[in-house]
């Protein structure tokens, strides 16, 4: 039996090998796009954050060994840095009025967005990459 076999559809996806970093199973999680608020998907594995794009194109077919997909698209997962992912939802974290520059978090408020329960995915890498534009204090992380 070929590997092809049993299946309805098959779809090809293009992304970053990541297995020299761990050997994680992918997720997919659907975030909030940072300039329109729309929903996104993206891929996580092993700590790497990716957008997935769905290209189609008239007549193309992909030759995958002895298969054919004949369906003529093509999933890309391109990396993206996490903080253009979690800057807005920080920006909104911070409760800015006026003059003030906003309150301290915690980092778990901050991640917590409702109907897209896979920034709670993000919470590892979150504290990691955040600090470049935010300040740290016991768990706490405002925007500035």
């Amino acid at each position: 039996m070929a590997w092809w076999e049993g299946f309805d559809e098959i779809r090809l996806l293009n992304a970053a090998d990541t297995a020299e970093i761990g050997n994680d199973v992918g997720q997919l999680l659907s975030l909030r796009h940072p300039k329109s608020g729309n929903s996104m998907c993206c891929l996580l594995v092993n700590g790497v954050l990716q957008e997935l794009n769905w290209f189609k194109q008239s007549y193309t077919s992909w030759f995958l060994g002895d298969y054919v997909a004949e369906d003529d698209g093509l999933y890309t997962a391109t990396p993206v840095d996490p903080v253009f992912i979690l800057l807005p939802i920080f920006e909104e974290a911070r409760m800015k009025k006026g003059d003030d520059l906003g309150k301290f978090r915690l980092v778990d408020e901050i991640i917590f967005v409702e109907g897209y329960p896979g920034y709670q995915k993000l919470l590892s890498i979150a504290e990691n990459c955040m600090q470049a534009v935010c300040e740290i204090k016991g768990g706490t992380l405002p925007m500035h």
